[in-house]
């Protein structure tokens, strides 16, 4: 049971070194990806900053 533990933790905290490496070595400027609905969320809010009503 111990060496089940031991085992368990040993790989948790492997992945996590794993996870900060990999997170460390992405640039500060990249933008994230666009969710598939947000097109339409961008046009809303746009024609709302331009002053025109969205046309449904």
């Amino acid at each position: 049971m111990m060496i089940r533990l031991l085992l368990t933790g040993l790989f948790a905290y492997t992945a996590y070194r794993v996870a900060v490496r990999i997170i460390d070595e992405v640039p500060g400027d990249v933008a994230p990806l666009d969710m598939p609905g947000d097109e339409r969320r961008k046009l809303r809010r746009q024609s709302a900053a331009m002053g025109v009503e969205p046309r449904r």
